[in-house]
């Protein structure tokens, strides 16, 4: 059944996925949880049982009001955790390696205003004209790349960057052909002004979470600015084989590559003691994925992170990065700005899952850009091929994203 509605949702042309819905109207019955500030305490992920403990500030909003407030009441959020809890044990893995992936959705926001962030050119009233429309075409072309990517096989892990809220991440895993396959989700509502995180969805039969921990990120030079946390979040992959995942998105090259350098530098050195903590204890396996800002052969990743691209060295507490390594050969960009191609958006793994040390295997060869034809188009300015964005300029486009997936295959090693 799930082929044939995957066969079905690549054949229709996006969006399909739902039926129209008035923007006042109240949504149907998917669990769909507030963009709303929280003051995050920690989140611990039990067995397969997901628990978030937060405390709700006095807020205001629009639209959906009734929905909204049910969804804050602790008796529904109760029954919804217990009612869709998944029994892992009853389930047999299939096949034996899966699919993981990264990609920056580029603004992924919901129509709603949210007065404590920077969100209003993304409302009906602001300079984008952000409608519940475009805002239910963004959704399903997400969701239609993700499936496309994995083709006959639902991705195991997904990571994303530009999410405004967990509401926008329920409405993704509910309200399109992802439902099927149960995504859960991770994510932390950060301190970044445009009020964009990163979020890890994830198959719970493919993968048994652990525990989360969102990384802060204070710059001691620059004590005003606020950027994206780190999400790190560790599970069981195959049922038996434990992997540490880093989320990442970078500080941007606004106002200059030079001028903007030391804060990926810094937030590079920051990921570098997390690993480090991690790896004191024994090597393991570690999976870092995000959109650095930044090449593999530039400072942070290669000097500040110590990430190499290349296999010349291997030391057990060595970090590779394998789009680096990949770029050696076959050189290909997940974003393009004029004419020049470059690869922002990486995979970087420990030395034990290079290897295959520790169960599970990642290798250069097994990572790629999903360069499929929909999410480009004709580059009549700079030549070849360009991003389909959702905007060019301040024209509304209907694309997808300003930057091509990344998916990495993780084969267990018996």
């Amino acid at each position: 059944m799930k082929t044939i509605m995957f066969l079905v949702f690549l054949m229709l042309p996006s969006p399909f996925f739902s039926s129209h819905r008035e923007e006042n109207s109240v949504s149907g019955n998917f669990p769909a949880l507030i963009p709303l500030p929280f003051k995050r305490k920690w989140v611990q992920m039990e067995n397969e049982c997901y628990h978030t403990c937060f405390m709700p500030e006095t807020h205001h909003y629009c639209g959906r009001q009734q929905e909204r407030n049910d969804l804050l009441h602790p008796g529904f959020q109760q029954k919804y955790t217990s009612e869709n809890r998944a029994n892992l044990d009853s389930i047999k893995i299939k096949s034996q390696n899966v699919s993981i992936i990264f990609w920056n959705v580029e603004n992924f926001y919901d129509p709603y205003d949210d007065t404590t962030k920077m969100d209003d050119e993304f409302t009906p009233a602001g300079a984008k004209h952000w409608t519940w429309s475009k805002f239910s075409t963004k959704m399903n072309h997400i969701a239609k790349t993700l499936l496309a990517i994995g083709k006959w096989e639902a991705p195991a892990i997904i990571g994303l960057c530009e999410v405004e809220n967990r509401y926008v991440l329920n409405k993704l895993i509910y309200e399109t052909p992802l439902k099927p396959w149960k995504y859960r989700f991770i994510h932390h509502e950060s301190p970044d002004l445009r009020g964009v995180d990163v979020a890890l969805l994830y198959r719970p039969d493919r993968f048994r979470v652990l525990g989360s921990q969102p990384v802060a990120i204070r710059f001691p030079f620059d004590t005003t600015a606020q950027t994206r946390e780190i999400l790190i979040v560790k599970g069981i992959l195959f049922g038996i084989d434990t992997l540490t995942i880093f989320v990442n998105h970078w500080p941007s090259r606004r106002g200059g590559n030079l001028e903007s350098a030391p804060r990926r530098n810094f937030v590079a050195g920051v990921l570098k003691r997390e690993v480090d903590s991690v790896q004191d204890e024994k090597p393991c396996n570690i999976l870092i994925i995000g959109d650095f800002n930044d090449e593999p052969e530039d400072e942070s990743l290669r000097l500040h992170l110590q990430a190499a691209t290349d296999t010349n060295s291997f030391d057990k507490h060595q970090l590779f990065n394998l789009m680096g390594i990949r770029n050696r050969k076959h050189q290909e960009g997940t974003l393009k700005y004029r004419e020049q191609w470059s690869t922002f958006d990486q995979f970087i793994v420990s030395c034990t899952l290079l290897k295959g040390l520790a169960g599970i295997k990642a290798s250069p060869g097994n990572a790629r850009v999903f360069r499929s034809t929909f999410l480009l188009e004709e580059d009549n300015t700079y030549f070849g091929d360009k991003l389909n964005r959702s905007y060019v300029g301040p024209r509304y486009h209907g694309g997808f994203s300003d930057h091509l997936p990344v998916v990495v295959e993780i084969v267990q090693v018996k």
